[in-house]
């Protein structure tokens, strides 16, 4: 019975929890990558923070947007499958309902001064944030101080950023190289 209180005590705070980070993020997927820490790693204790850094990994790598598939990557990871359609009905309420009454008064919001400048100033807050986000990931990265990380780092970035590959391409070539240094790992394991 007990057992039954947390799971929905847990499945309770996880869409309010959603619910909240996702009606008040404003910029697209990558600001919620650090409100998620912030919530469930720093506020509730229910992710590790080298976990939740995986939990991004696969959110970011997996089709659709990533306010989303993190959702259901961490309500999965806290509480199964209810657990996933939980945060992801919590997380697709908010912009549903804005997004339907914007649509409603798109003419008006459109040629509307003063909502124009809300947004170019909410672009460059959404700026601020996202490097805030690279920032953070990329010194745990160098802290961890494994030099095959910082290689991929900085070859995924050059790739990205300076030779415009496609970042889909770039984080399956990096899972690739993650899976390749996994099964080598284990090998080198069994052998000593």
């Amino acid at each position: 019975m007990n057992g039954t209180n947390d799971k929905k005590q847990v499945l309770r705070r996880l869409f309010f929890s959603t619910l909240s980070l996702s009606a008040f993020t404003f910029g697209g997927g990558y600001v919620i990558v650090t409100l998620l820490k912030k919530k469930f790693v720093d506020e509730c204790h229910w992710i590790e923070e080298d976990e939740m850094l995986d939990l991004v990994a696969i959110a970011q790598s997996a089709p659709g947007a990533i306010a989303v598939n993190g959702a259901i990557v961490v309500g999965y990871k806290l509480a199964g499958m209810l657990g996933a359609a939980v945060a992801i009905t919590a997380t697709i309420i908010p912009p549903f309902v804005i997004i339907s009454v914007i649509s409603v008064f798109y003419e008006a919001f459109r040629s509307n001064f003063l909502v124009s400048q809300m947004l170019a100033g909410m672009q460059a807050g959404v700026g601020a944030v996202i490097a805030s986000v690279v920032w953070q990931m990329g010194t745990d990265v160098v802290r961890s101080k494994s030099a095959a990380a910082i290689l991929i780092m900085a070859a995924s970035f050059a790739a990205a950023c300076l030779f415009e590959v496609n970042v889909v391409l770039v984080v399956l070539a990096a899972a690739a190289v993650g899976v390749v240094r996994t099964l080598l790992a284990q090998r080198r394991g069994k052998e000593g």
